[in-house]
C-alpha cells in the first residue's frame, strides 16, 4: 500500500519534527518501506494500491508506556477523600490507597477484569495508541499477580493493539505482611516472580522505590531476581520523595525510571550516563495536586530522553487520554509539544526496550495515526479534543 497525500511528521531525531509536506509511505507487511516527498516515490512503489490522506498530518502511532490498567474496583471516595484534605501517604497509611484496590483486584474474576480493563484500553486506542504496558501490583499475592499478567496478555488477544508487562509485585506491602516489608519480598514477591516468568508473563520487573513502598535495599533484591532472570528492568522512583531510587535504576541500566519529580540534577546525570529513559507522568502530579515538578531542563541538560505516559491507574492517575496527557506535560512542566510527541512515540518506545517503533522510517513496525491537524504542535494544544482520523497497526487501515 502507498500512502499519498500527505503532512508526515518522522520524528527522525529529536531536534524537530521532521515535517515532509507533501509526503508518502510505502507500506510492506507491517512495516515501513519508505517514506519520502511524493515527488520522490521510488518506481517499485508506484503500481502499489494508493491511500489519498486528503492533506491530513500523520505521525508514528501513540504509545503508552506506564499504566495499571487491570485493577479491580475504583478509589472515587478516596479522591474526595484527598479534597477534603488528607494527603495521598495519609489515605495509604489508613488501608486505602494501593490496598483498597488489591482487596478489589483479588476478589474480581480474569473475566471480571479483563472486562474492566477493555473500556480503558479502547479508550487508549480511540486516540491513536497500539502499544501499551501493563503493571501487576495490585495483586501483591502469587495467585492474584498471576491473574492480572495472564489478563494483560489476554488484552491483545481481543483488541487490535501490542501490551508490553511488567511485574510489579514489589509495589506495596499487602496486610498480611504489614510492618514486614522483607518478609513479603522473600516469601511472596521473588517467588511469584519466578512463577510469572516460568509462565511466559513477564516482560520487565518493576517496583515502588519509595517511604510507602520500598527502599532501594528490597529493590535491589528483586532486581538481582530479574537480571538473573534476563529480564529488563523500570522502577517507580522520586515521585513522593528521594530515597535513592533514580540512581538505583542508573545503576542497575533500568530501561526507565518513572515520575522522578524529586529527582536532582545528579540523578538527571546518571540517568544521561546509564542511558535510562525517565517517563514524565503529569496525570499523578495533577491528580494529586503535586507541587515539585520533574526537572524537565536538568534533562534537557543532560540530554536525557524524556517519555511520556497516562500512568492510568484507580488512585493516582485515573487518566485515559494521551492526548490530554501531552497537554499537561506542556502546560504544568513546560515541555514543548515536540517533547511531548517524542514522549508518547519514539521516547516510549526506548522505555519499553522496542527500537522498531515511534518514528515514521524506513524498517520501522508501520503503526501510523493520521490526524484532522494542520501541525504536530495542534495534538498537545488542544483540551479535551481528539484529533484523530484513522490509526493504522501493523500497516492495516
Amino acid at each position: 500500500m502507498l500512502l499519498t497525500n500527505a503532512k508526515i511528521v518522522t520524528l527522525q531525531d529529536n531536534q524537530d519534527y521532521g515535517l515532509i509536506e507533501d509526503g508518502a509511505i510505502a507500506l510492506g507487511e507491517e512495516q515501513i518501506a519508505w517514506v519520502g516527498p511524493a515527488a520522490d516515490v521510488p518506481d517499485t512503489y508506484l503500481n502499489a494500491s494508493a491511500h489519498d490522506l486528503g492533506g491530513r498530518l500523520v505521525t508514528p502511532a501513540l504509545i503508552d508506556c506506564h499504566t495499571h490498567i487491570v485493577f479491580g474496583g475504583n478509589r472515587a471516595a478516596e479522591f474526595e477523600l484527598r479534597l477534603n484534605g488528607a494527603s495521598y501517604e495519609e489515605v495509604a497509611r489508613a488501608g486505602g490507597g494501593i490496598i483498597s484496590t488489591v482487596t478489589a483486584t483479588r476478589s474480581a474474576t480474569e473475566q471480571e477484569l479483563l472486562a474492566d480493563a477493555l473500556t480503558r484500553v479502547d479508550a487508549l486506542i480511540a486516540e491513536g495508541v497500539t502499544l501499551i504496558e501493563v503493571k501487576s501490583g495490585y495483586g501483591l499475592d502469587q495467585e492474584t499477580e498471576l491473574k492480572m499478567l495472564r489478563v494483560a496478555r489476554h488484552i491483545a488477544q481481543v483488541r487490535p493493539v501490542d501490551v508490553r508487562t511488567s511485574f510489579l509485585g514489589a509495589h506495596a506491602v499487602p496486610p498480611e505482611f504489614k510492618g514486614r516489608p522483607d518478609a513479603y519480598i522473600d516469601d511472596v514477591c521473588i517467588p511469584t516472580l519466578h512463577a510469572a516468568h516460568a509462565e511466559g508473563l513477564v516482560d520487565a520487573v518493576d517496583g515502588f522505590c519509595e517511604g510507602i513502598a520500598f527502599d532501594t535495599a528490597q529493590i535491589s533484591r528483586v532486581f538481582d531476581v530479574a537480571v538473573r532472570l534476563g529480564l529488563p528492568l523500570k522502577l517507580h522512583a522520586e515521585q513522593l520523595s528521594n530515597i535513592g531510587g533514580t540512581q538505583l535504576a542508573a545503576k542497575y541500566g533500568a530501561l526507565s525510571a518513572d515520575h522522578v519529580e524529586y529527582a536532582t540534577d545528579t540523578d538527571a546525570e546518571a540517568l544521561a550516563k546509564s542511558g535510562t529513559v525517565a517517563v514524565v507522568l503529569p496525570g499523578a502530579f495533577y491528580t494529586l495536586r503535586e507541587t515539585q515538578a520533574p526537572p524537565i531542563q536538568s534533562f534537557r541538560d543532560h540530554g536525557v530522553p524524556m517519555a511520556l505516559a497516562t500512568d492510568c491507574n484507580p488512585g493516582s492517575s485515573p487518566l485515559t487520554s494521551p492526548l490530554l496527557a501531552m497537554n499537561m506535560a506542556c502546560t504544568m512542566f513546560r515541555m514543548t509539544p515536540l517533547e511531548a510527541l517524542l514522549g508518547m512515540t519514539a521516547h516510549a518506545a526506548m522505555a519499553l526496550g522496542g527500537i522498531d517503533r515511534g518514528r515514521i522510517v524506513a524498517g520501522a513496525r508501520a503503526d501510523l495515526c493520521v490526524w484532522n491537524a494542520q501541525h504536530p504542535s495542534e495534538l498537545a494544544y488542544r483540551i479535551g479534543f481528539n484529533p484523530l482520523h484513522q490509526r493504522i497497526f501493523k500497516g492495516s487501515l
